[in-house]
């Protein structure tokens, strides 16, 4: 059964610091990428964590390992934009994903 899991991403050596995230390479790749793990129900959650170059996703997959395999071929990790830092179970305890 999928369970829910945090995965932290950091940002690459090839992120150009000088532009918004939405000027970065590949960015309409990259968010028609995203889109479609969120609208296939993988990811929950997504966004940048303020104050850092960390983004945070909530995911539902089976095992630590699929993140890392789902998440290859998004183009940010493929052209060095970001690169997994992190992946752990998450447990919800206040609120809903409903």
């Amino acid at each position: 059964m999928a369970g829910l899991y945090a995965v932290l991403r950091t940002r690459g050596s090839n992120w150009e610091e000088s532009l918004a995230m939405e000027e970065q390479a590949d960015w309409d790749a990259h968010a028609a990428f995203m889109d479609t793990l969120y609208e296939r129900g993988s990811i929950l959650l997504a966004g940048p964590l303020g104050g850092s170059g960390d983004i945070l996703l909530v995911m539902r997959i089976f095992a630590p390992d699929d993140a890392p395999g789902m998440l290859a071929i998004d183009p940010w990790i493929r052209n060095g934009l970001l690169r997994i830092t992190h992946v752990a179970p998450w447990t919800l305890r206040l609120g809903s994903l409903d």
